[in-house]
């Protein structure tokens, strides 16, 4: 898939980006490729798909040639010898992908070589195409353009590439103004779709709705996203070569989304202050520094940073004051006047890469909303890998939930790895959600990190309405206990007890928590108040485990430590189910330090006793035990101890003898394989609530919402 972006700008990398998250839902390994770079080995756009796609090919194998390369070539001559070499480069990569998102040439961003009599970029990349067998995706700019100006440059697009005789997938119109707004037009042969209108930049005075015109091919438009263009306080304070007087990185990762110049006075100033605005003021205004630093406290504003010009530092007490506001802002020192400093940073534009996860998840977010991926994959007609790799498992989670889109409730609010997951969690779409936490330091933590949390519920369960409702009901069903109501009231104000009620009670379809508390706490009130499904005698616990080219399931690892043989039957049939349910073919090896009659003794019976009863109940599922882990995931091995057996060598569900033995065993693959462990996920609960542990990251948060989400989905149809 040769993605060419026409005209300067146009975003490329967010279109790129999204094809290869579509192409690796279907495939094992997605590749990479750009025919010209400025400089082999840093180009931002490689670096950012070679590390989200995992690519396992050197970056510098992964461009045809440097502009300065292709320059001396086309002067010499040999315009038809940078082709070859090109297409040769791309075969390479080729012959080791399934799949391949080609990310076009940039002329204008390779100035210095004054694009030394290269061939039109249009024709160049078609021309690329066509060698290179690739369908091509053209991006046409739509920023600051009127509705009449985009429909005709993606009539454009399509046809000038036609007529070069490149195969073209689809069009998309990239940065559509939100004053027109963007609408989905698929082939002319299928009935017009449009999608809600988007948010962005100011209008240009043409608010006429965008109608994309009918195409063979379908065509998008993908609305201008602030975050995704806006460059950081990073790479505004690198172009103007600034000096950092505050800030820490985070400071420096917050998104430039305005200019403010503070030269007035300070009323007049804070008329003036937006959310994401870089203020850029002489280094003797203290007066402005200061209030400005106060009104982002005070969350009048949340700014990006301070910019002070004329190489003028404040006064040592000024700096100590700005300091005790704990603003969590960078100050950055420049030596320009504001004028040429502002006429600098407006022409900074940020760039997707790997070092800002935000940027990517907004930028994905806006490409799927508004690109029927379906469509483009019936297009591409891709075979699907009949491997399930980690990157599709992940990838699957999402859309899953997407589709699903329940309400998850999130008791950790004062985490701020949950409000990053949060924020991931909203532009991609994957689920409603409900922070539980006090809404003015929930919003003031978020401004502090430069978070954007719109959309998202905030709900305080010491003030919440709901509080009185739910101590009752707690209270009617602890009753046997002699919980009273006083009592019941005090502990629904505990976090994970409220967000369980919220459950119970339909306020929300799933719960996640753990990542501050522990598992006990996450899930003893799912166990008083949620209570096991009908026909599960206990709740368990599963890991999916992320290898290099496969995913596994664990159970039990986490809940129960010494299950009998009718508890561990019970844990082998939920977790074929878990396994089911999320795309993985249920084999289930029942695991013991014997395989078949090679061994005795109490422990080897309550496995062999479990494997009958599971055969029993479900006789449609392939299982086998005991069996010893070789046996179970080793071809060689299993032909040797157990030949003729359906499941032997070709395990994928691991449903381990005890606590012991499952906990150490995930934890062994994961840190000696370099294993992803998503988990635990709860199962056989009447409704989804899962724990995270308390190292989790922010990706590890995201896969759990979706699985819980998916869960939420599975539980309604059931």
């Amino acid at each position: 898939m040769y993605v060419a972006g026409l005209g300067h700008g146009a975003g490329k990398s967010t279109v790129a980006l999204g094809m290869a998250e579509l192409l690796s839902r279907q495939v094992g390994q997605v590749g990479v490729f750009r025919p010209l770079v400025t400089t082999p080995g840093r180009d931002e756009t490689l670096a950012l798909l070679v590390e989200r796609y995992r690519v396992d090919i050197p970056v510098e194998e992964l461009a045809g040639s440097t502009y300065a390369e292709a320059v001396a070539l086309v002067a010499d001559g040999r315009r038809e010898e940078l082709i070859s070499r090109i297409v040769q480069r791309y075969r390479a990569v080729e012959r080791r992908c399934p799949a391949v998102v080609v990310v076009g040439s940039d002329f204008d961003d390779a100035p210095e070589t004054g694009h030394g009599g290269l061939p039109r970029e249009l024709a160049f990349n078609a021309r690329l195409a066509i060698e290179f067998g690739s369908v091509v995706v053209p991006v046409v700019d739509g920023r600051g353009q009127d509705a009449d100006a985009i429909g005709d440059a993606v009539r454009s697009a399509y046809h000038d590439l036609s007529d070069l005789g490149a195969t073209v997938l689809a069009v998309i119109a990239n940065r559509v103004p939100a004053a027109n707004p963007p609408a989905t037009n698929p082939p002319a042969t299928n009935p017009p779709a449009s999608g809600p209108a988007a948010s962005g930049p100011a209008a240009p005075p043409d608010r006429t709705p965008l109608a994309l015109p009918d195409l063979p091919v379908p065509a998008y438009a993908i609305p201008e996203v602030p975050i995704v263009s806006a460059p950081t306080v990073a790479e505004v304070a690198a172009a103007l070569h600034a000096t950092r007087l505050t800030g820490d990185d985070a400071a420096l990762r917050r998104d430039v989304l305005d200019f403010v110049v503070g030269a007035a006075h300070v009323p007049m100033l804070l008329d003036h202050l937006v959310d994401g605005a870089l203020m850029i003021t002489p280094g003797d205004r203290a007066d402005l520094l200061l209030a400005a630093a106060a009104a982002h406290v005070a969350g009048q504003a949340s700014l990006a940073g301070l910019v002070l010009t004329l190489g003028e530092r404040p006064d040592e007490r000024v700096m100590r004051l700005l300091e005790r506001l704990n603003t969590g802002l960078a100050v950055l020192l420049v030596r320009t006047d504001s004028f040429d400093t502002v006429a600098a940073s407006s022409r900074i534009e940020g760039r997707l890469g790997a070092d800002n996860p935000r940027k990517v998840e907004a930028a994905l977010g806006a490409f799927e909303e508004r690109v029927d991926t379906e469509e483009v994959s019936r297009r591409l007609r891709v075979t699907r890998s009949v491997r399930v790799t980690p990157l599709m498992f992940e990838n699957d989670l999402i859309d899953r939930a997407r589709a699903a889109r329940r309400r998850i409730v999130l008791p950790e609010a004062d985490d701020e790895r949950i409000l990053r997951a949060a924020e991931i969690l909203h532009r991609r779409g994957v689920a409603d959600l409900t922070l539980l936490g006090d809404p003015t330091e929930v919003a003031r933590r978020a401004r502090e990190l430069g978070i954007d949390l719109g959309g998202t519920d905030v709900v305080d369960p010491a003030t919440s309405q709901w509080r009185d409702g739910f101590a009752a009901d707690y209270a009617d069903l602890r009753r046997h206990r002699g919980v009273g109501l006083d009592l019941a009231r005090d502990v629904v104000g505990d976090p994970n007890y409220f967000a369980t009620m919220m459950v119970r009670s339909g306020r929300a379809d799933g719960m996640v928590s753990g990542a501050t508390r522990s598992t006990a706490a996450t899930i003893r009130p799912a166990f008083e108040i949620i209570k096991t499904r009908p026909g599960v005698s206990v709740a368990s616990s599963v890991f999916f485990m992320l290898l290099a080219d496969r995913v596994l399931v664990y159970g039990d690892c986490a809940i129960i430590p010494d299950p009998d043989a009718a508890q561990l039957a019970d844990i082998a049939i939920s977790s074929a189910g878990t396994a089911a349910r999320f795309g993985v073919q249920p084999r289930v090896a029942m695991l013991s330090y014997s395989t078949g009659s090679s061994g005795s003794g109490a422990d080897v019976d309550k496995v062999v006793a479990a494997t009958k009863l599971v055969r029993e109940r479900r006789p449609d599922l392939l299982v086998e035990g005991p069996i010893q882990y070789d046996a179970a995931i080793d071809p060689q091995v299993a032909a040797a101890k157990l030949p003729g057996s359906t499941v032997a060598g070709r395990a994928t569900v691991f449903v381990f003898p005890d606590l012991n033995t499952g906990n150490n065993t995930y934890k062994a693959v994961q840190r000696s394989a370099g294993a992803v462990a998503v988990g635990p996920v709860i199962q056989g609960l009447r409704r989804p609530v899962n724990d995270l542990s308390r190292g989790a990251t922010v990706p590890d948060i995201v896969n759990t919402v979706a699985i819980t989400a998916i869960q939420a989905a599975g539980e309604e149809d059931r």
